[in-house]
Formats: structure tokens, C-alpha cells, sequence
């Protein structure tokens, strides 16, 4: 398992995904507004999604390339698990922990643990472990023991009642070319191509209808909601001061 793309330095918020492209259709207006911010944002996919019904691991890992500049993330990872085959060996759990001590993250962000696709359940599970391991001084991997301070959940298929969302609206656009770079998924032309879930106009309509669903409940255009496994803290309840 040999990643990618190295990881160049700290980052402020690291993404996860099960695959290319799962972290922007969970979150990538978030991070295109932290970055835009002027956050460090570091993206690392799981598998290259050599599963996958369309698209070379090549082209996909072209595609995640293409979707990190759009996004403004500073480096792209891969830590190249058998794709189908996430959390089936111990060393899975090693080389995740490995990539959090190396960048160094105050916030991590992890796929919910509650989805549609077997993978993206495989991956939580295996990255919430990696995630609390890198913590642990003794745990048996590269780097120093670090913790972050936070780690939250994103949706990609399936969702549930938020613990925050965050305003996107501004950003929205850059989502949407983030996404647009994956085109072997959404958009195969390569002859063989077959059509699946992910090439029907709906499964784009079924990104931006709940994104403004989280929008809508906040008087925004458009938002993107996140789980927290801990309660979310405030100074106090009068949250405009």
C-alpha cells in the first residue's frame, strides 16, 4: 500500500474518503471555504476505487488531483486499500494512524458511520479507530502520538439530524467543480462505459436537494451537515455575542 501523493506538512483540517470523490460530495464546500479562509486543508482517500464500474485507478487518481486544486487543499493523499477490502488487515489501521501523526490536524473529518454503501461504513469504522490510535503514544506507528481537536462525520449517501451545519452557499460553485473533475464517475465517455447509480442526473440532484435542504433550515442557499460523536460546545446560549 503505497500512497499516491505524499503528505507536505501540518494541516489544519484533514478529510478522509472512502474512495475518490466521496469527500466532495460530502463536504467540499466546506473545505473550499476553509481554504478559501486561508486554512491548510489536507484530503486522503482510502482506495483509489479500482472497484469502481467506470474509470481507470489512473484516471481517478487524475480526477482527485483535478478536484484538489478546485477545492484549494494544499496536498492529496491516497493510502491505496484494497478497494472492497477496507479494514480486513491489521496494518489498515497503522497506516491511517500514520497520516493523521504526520499531519497533524486540529480537526478531522471522517465519513458517517450509517450509509447505503458497504465501504463508506468499512471506512468510519476503520478511520474512527486510526483517529483515536494516533492519540496513543505506544500505538505502533510512525510519527508522534497526536491528537486532534475534533473529529466530525459527513454525510455522502444516507444522512440524519445534524449536529452543525456549516454555510456553503458562497461556495457552492466550487463544489460543483470539484465534482465535475470526477467525470469517469458522473460522466463516463470511455467506451464500455456502463450507467450506474452515480451517472443517473439524480444522484446530482440528490447532493444539491439535501445541501439545500441543510441550507434552507438555516436561511441559507445552501449547507452541509456534520455529526459530532461528542456534545458540541458553547460559551453560553445568547450565540450572537
Amino acid at each position: 500500500m503505497e500512497q499516491v501523493t505524499p503528505v507536505t506538512g501540518p494541516v489544519d483540517i484533514l478529510a478522509f474518503g472512502p474512495h475518490p470523490d466521496d469527500i466532495e460530495i460530502g463536504m467540499g464546500g466546506t473545505l473550499a471555504k476553509h481554504a478559501a479562509l486561508g486554512h491548510r486543508v489536507g484530503l486522503c482517500d482510502v482506495t483509489a476505487g479500482e472497484m469502481g464500474s467506470n474509470g481507470t485507478v489512473e484516471e481517478r487518481l487524475a480526477e482527485a488531483e483535478a478536484a484538489r486544486q478546485a477545492l484549494g487543499a494544499v496536498w492529496r493523499a491516497n493510502l491505496r486499500i484494497p478497494d472492497r477490502g477496507i479494514g480486513r488487515a491489521p496494518e489498515h489501521v497503522q497506516v491511517a494512524a500514520e497520516i493523521v501523526r504526520r499531519a497533524r490536524p486540529r480537526v478531522v473529518a471522517l465519513p458517517y458511520w450509517l450509509d447505503r454503501h458497504p465501504d463508506h461504513v468499512a471506512a468510519s469504522e476503520l478511520l474512527t479507530e486510526a483517529v483515536f490510535s494516533a492519540g496513543l503514544r505506544r500505538f505502533p506507528a510512525a510519527g508522534e502520538a497526536w491528537t486532534p481537536e475534533a473529529v466530525c462525520y459527513y454525510f455522502i449517501n444516507d444522512l440524519a439530524a445534524p449536529s452543525f451545519v456549516v454555510d456553503v452557499s458562497d461556495y457552492y460553485e466550487a463544489k460543483r467543480r470539484a465534482l465535475a473533475c470526477h467525470a469517469s464517475q458522473f460522466r463516463p465517455t470511455a467506451a464500455g462505459a456502463v450507467p450506474t447509480r452515480l451517472t443517473s442526473l439524480r444522484f446530482q440532484q440528490l447532493i444539491e436537494s439535501r445541501d439545500a435542504q441543510f441550507g434552507a433550515q438555516i436561511g441559507a442557499a445552501f449547507a452541509e451537515g456534520f455529526v459530532m460523536r461528542q456534545p458540541v460546545v458553547r460559551a453560553h446560549l445568547l450565540s450572537g455575542e
